[in-house]
């Protein structure tokens, strides 16, 4: 137990998100992770949602304190935590967290992302990486999210997993006793979004909102849907190489017959 308690204490996180440094799932996690360590926010001074991996390259980053190792970005969740690791922080994190994000990133959501884009670049930098999200529309049990992520990162810390993994949690919106356990699955897959949805702005010119995400559509047993659906959070690895493997053979006969 006192060796447990001593590599806790000497853990240091670095936590962002892509609702904005202000965020009470942010806040919630903060609170959650300071058990484990010691932990920096470097997060967006404005809502993200759907910034995916982007970085801005014609513009400066500007960072301000908002409170001690709390500090906010005019940028990206990406921009965050690249500033971060790129020179900002004194010394490198043992990991990046991001979250805890207001509303699913499950499936597909996780290509839009700004939640996952923040772990992502935390993995892009050799960085352990967990993104949190919490799955419903009162986003009310940020509590249990929070503490899913507490038991994820202890285990982690006694038993590391591969360091190319990215884990992606999704926990449903319901009370701590209400959660009926922790699953490992795999993406699935959501129909086609919504139509855009077509207004006017107050000099009658044509504007557009892009429309709701789709629901599942593959969902069934061993996707994230299926398990947050079903009263459990949801753990997926994922990976930063997008290539086909297994189409690679097929493509190289069909390039050659190109030339």
């Amino acid at each position: 137990m006192v060796c447990h308690v001593r590599v806790l204490a000497q853990l240091k996180i670095l936590l962002s998100n892509d609702d904005g440094y202000r965020a009470r799932g942010l806040a919630v996690l903060h609170e959650r992770l300071k058990q484990l360590g010691s932990v920096e926010v470097v997060a967006p001074d404005r809502n993200q949602s759907g910034a995916s991996s982007s970085l801005p390259l014609h513009a400066p980053l500007r960072v301000t304190e908002a409170a001690t190792d709390i500090y906010s970005v005019n940028g990206t969740p990406s921009d965050c935590v690249h500033l971060a690791l790129a020179g900002f922080l004194d010394s490198d994190p043992d990991m990046v967290v991001s979250g805890i994000n207001h509303g699913a990133n499950l499936g597909d959501d996780v290509i839009y992302s700004g939640t996952v884009a923040a772990a992502i670049e935390g993995r892009y930098c050799g960085l352990p990486a967990i993104a949190v999200s919490l799955v419903g529309d009162t986003h009310t049990h940020f509590e249990t999210a929070a503490a899913v992520t507490g038991t994820v990162i202890e285990r982690m810390t006694r038993e590391p997993l591969p360091a190319d993994l990215i884990l992606n949690i999704n926990v449903p919106d319901v009370p701590l006793e209400s959660l009926q356990g922790i699953r490992a699955t795999r993406l699935g897959f959501r129909h086609r979004a919504e139509p855009l949805i077509r207004q006017r702005d107050p000099r009658g010119r044509e504007i557009y909102w892009i429309g709701p995400a789709g629901p599942g559509e593959d969902a069934g047993p061993g996707t994230d849907f299926h398990a947050v659906e079903h009263g459990f959070a949801s753990v997926t690895p994922l990976q930063i190489d997008l290539t086909r493997h297994q189409q690679l053979e097929q493509l190289r006969g069909w390039l050659g017959a190109l030339s």
